[in-house]
Order: structure tokens, then sequence, then C-alpha cells
């Protein structure tokens, strides 16, 4: 029987360096696949959740953020050419809008009760970073949602109500209780926490030294946030 092992990745819709670990941390779980059983729930969080629904100008926002066109271009250069290393296609050019992205956490909650999560967490990624889909619009949501086999009136309900809202601030709440203020962030079975978009073979290591604990000690943990202490 393959040891499991729990992997709770605290990420946002839009963060480059979220997308890129997530390319890196699967290929890690996909080269342990003979020794390991993964088990991988996806957390909010916000990069800047004062935006508005209506979203912010992308360029005009990161342009600011990083402190002018030239630092925002050195800066984006440089993410597409590392996500080009793991396979994946970034085209900032394409993406006109930076979203509000609470619905989207919404729906990438709700697809966990549907066995859909990692599905729809992939494509509202490949969506904002490689396709331009402009997510501030529920056209938009509804469609990546439909396209990985969600239910477009379910999601349309959730949209137009508050289902999942309370549920996906008190996850956030929480992150930020455990001092989570940057991600990517991955929680290894409650205990262990991994900052930033390691690479491959560091994540290799992670997993097979905690995969290996796992196995050794069979005692009674206490979990991150303290609910099993």
């Amino acid at each position: 029987m393959k040891t499991k092992i729990k992997v709770d990745i605290v990420s946002d819709v839009v963060c480059p360096w979220c997308y890129i670990g997530k390319r890196r941390i699967e290929k890690a779980m996909t080269a342990l696949a003979d020794q390991y059983e993964f088990e991988v729930t996806y957390l909010p969080f916000e990069l800047n959740p004062s935006t508005p629904k209506e979203g912010f100008n992308q360029k005009e926002y990161l342009a600011k953020k990083f402190g002018g066109e030239a630092r925002y271009n050195e800066i984006t250069n440089h993410v597409v050419s590392v996500a080009a290393e793991e396979g994946l296609a970034f085209d900032f050019s394409k993406q006109h809008k930076s979203p509000n992205t609470r619905d989207s956490h919404r729906i990438i909650r709700y697809a966990k009760e549907e066995g859909k999560q990692l599905a729809v967490k992939e494509a509202f990624m490949k969506a904002y970073f490689e396709e331009g889909i402009d997510l501030t619009k529920n056209e938009n949501l509804l469609s990546v949602s439909e396209k990985v086999g969600l239910n477009r009136e379910k999601i349309s309900q959730l949209l137009d109500s508050e289902e999942g809202l309370a549920e996906v601030i008190l996850a956030e709440n929480t992150n930020h209780q455990r001092g989570i203020s940057g991600v990517p962030y991955y929680i290894i079975n409650n205990q262990y926490g991994i900052s930033g978009a390691q690479p491959t073979d560091v994540f290799i290591k992670a997993l097979t030294q905690i995969g290996s604990e796992s196995v050794a000690t069979e005692g009674e943990t206490c979990a991150v946030d303290g609910s099993d202490c």
C-alpha cells in the first residue's frame, strides 16, 4: 500500500509563480507516484482583495506595482521565460484585465465537492495566463467552468448568490493567521510548510523526506491550524 501524503496548496488564480509552482510540484508528484499517493487541495489567497469587480487595467496596475513600464517588461519577460521552461506559454500581451479573484475561488471551492477542483484550477490559470480570457466577466467564468465538466446552471446560481463566500473568507483568514503572506505556499500533511515555486528536485526531496517520516511515525500529531490538538 502506498503512503498517502496530503498537499494543501495556497495560491491565487492570477499569481504567475503559483502556476509555475503548480507545474513543478506536479512533476515531483508524478516522479514519486510509484511510492506515494497524493491528496491535493487548493486553498484560496487573494493577492489584491480590494480589486473592484470590473478589475483593473492589467499592464497599468502591474507597472505601477513594479515601479514603471520598464520594470514591468523586465519582470514579465523573466516570468514568461521561466514559465516556458515548465511548458507554459504565458502571454501577458493578451491579458488586459487584472480581476478580483474571489468568485474564481468560490468556484474552485465548489469544484472540490464535485471532484473537479484540480481541473478547474488549471483551467482558470490557463485561461488567464495563456489565453488572455477576461475573468472579470461571469460569462467567461461560466464557460471555463463548463469546459471542465461543472454544471453551468449551478455555477450561475453560485455566482448570483453568496454561496461559498463565508467559507472562502474564513479559509483566507486562517491562512493569514498561519503567517502565510505570500504564495504559492504548500502545507504538507498539515505540519510542514514549503514557501515559493521551488524547483522540482526540491519538491521531490521534501516530499520523499516527509513521506518517509509518515511511514516511521504513527503517533498523534498537531495540525498546523491546531484543529487536532
